[in-house]
């Protein structure tokens, strides 16, 4: 496999390695990827700031899913027709 641009590469396995073994997802990949660069490729805060993204997208991505779940909804339904609802429900329920 072709080696990726250095600052993928400190440590004992490569970052783009590390994702694939550990099976993630893409927005959890990319949040990985963007934290074992910060400092080593251009601006650390923007890096950080990229990774913070992905990892609010993953977030809100998992509590659509256990929102649909815990209601009985099929995933399939579209985000935009449960917002309100779920916005009142994860608020009700943020204490639990």
């Amino acid at each position: 496999m072709a080696k990726g641009p250095p600052y993928y590469q400190r440590g004992s396995i490569d970052v783009w390695d590390f994702i694939r073994d550990q099976g993630l997802n893409f927005h959890l990949g990319n949040a990985i990827k963007y934290i074992c660069r910060a400092g080593h490729k251009d601006s650390k805060i923007q890096d950080l700031e990229k990774a913070i993204h992905y990892l609010q997208n993953e977030l809100h991505h998992e509590k659509d899913v256990y929102f649909r779940a815990s209601q009985g909804i099929p995933y399939e339904v579209q985000p935009e027709e449960l917002t309100e609802s779920r916005e009142t429900y994860i608020s009700e329920n943020a204490c639990d």
